[in-house]
């Protein structure tokens, strides 16, 4: 008799290894309004945050913890190439903030094929995140 497929629920979190703790505090906190939430004592150094029912978990590059820098090849097609979304709730007015403070957008805003307007940019350690709404 064959097993029943593994359910999904839900995904828990998103671990990323990055290279400054602070310089990613602003990115994920201070720029993306996540929450900075309590995390377990580890021997090593990271930080949590709660981006809806999502933790992003931050890990300080160390020898253990593999590479934080995230390559992306010049010659890609952004949106086809790993990344994660964010819903927010105005991708036009994220895109009016983003140019205000002089951060690059990388692809966009335009609108995607099922509706929503999208756009994309790196974090500090070039891992590519979209940031997408159903509005406007």
């Amino acid at each position: 008799m064959p097993l029943p497929n593994i359910q999904v629920k839900r995904i828990d979190h998103v671990t990323l290894v990055v290279k400054d703790l602070d310089v990613s505090r602003k990115f994920y906190a201070d720029l993306l309004g996540m929450q900075e939430v309590d995390r377990p004592g580890f021997r090593f150094a990271g930080l949590w945050f709660q981006a809806g029912t999502t933790q992003i978990h931050l890990i300080l590059e160390h020898d253990d913890s593999g590479p934080a820098h995230s390559f992306v090849p010049e010659e890609c097609l952004i949106s086809r190439t790993r990344h994660f979304a964010f819903e927010v709730d105005d991708a036009m007015q994220a895109a009016q903030k983003l140019e205000e403070l002089e951060i690059e957008i990388v692809a966009g805003p335009k609108q995607r094929p099922d509706g929503p307007t999208q756009l994309y940019i790196f974090d500090p350690d070039r891992n590519l995140v979209e940031l997408y709404s159903y509005s406007r």
